[in-house]
């Protein structure tokens, strides 16, 4: 990947490069965990796979902006790294407050616990990463 003029760190070296292949499996998970769980019983918890297939669709959008680079993709990356972190902390507290809204587990159910609490991390970090990389 080609650094910009002025635009900091290449996102794509360094612990960029962990945060491009973690986004990028998130990404692949929770596609696939929400495609397969639609197909099969979209019934039983709509509310779950949606905001599974949502999430795929954040970690997808952060995967291409980390690997774009350049300021405008580092601001758009940031960004959503915001609404990612505000989606799990909102969903790890309704699963906790509401059990009974999520009969199947979303992503960032309990705060990501299924993952490793993965997902409340990975944004704090890649924002930390953005910032730093931006100087």
């Amino acid at each position: 990947m080609k650094r910009e003029e002025g635009s900091g760190l290449d996102l794509g070296q360094g612990p960029g490069r962990l945060l491009v292949w973690l986004y990028g499996v998130f990404t692949v998970a929770a596609a696939s965990r929400s495609v397969v769980q639609m197909l099969m019983d979209f019934g039983r918890a709509p509310l779950a796979y949606v905001l599974s297939a949502a999430a795929a669709v954040v970690y997808a959008f952060i995967t291409y902006s980390l690997v774009r680079g350049g300021p405008a993709a580092r601001r758009a990356a940031l960004v959503c790294c915001a609404a990612e972190l505000a989606g799990v902390l909102t969903v790890g507290t309704w699963t906790l407050l509401e059990p009974s809204a999520f009969p199947d587990a979303t992503v960032w159910s309990d705060y990501g616990m299924g993952y490793l609490f993965i997902p409340v991390i990975l944004p704090v970090t890649a924002m930390v990463w953005l910032r730093r990389a931006a100087r």
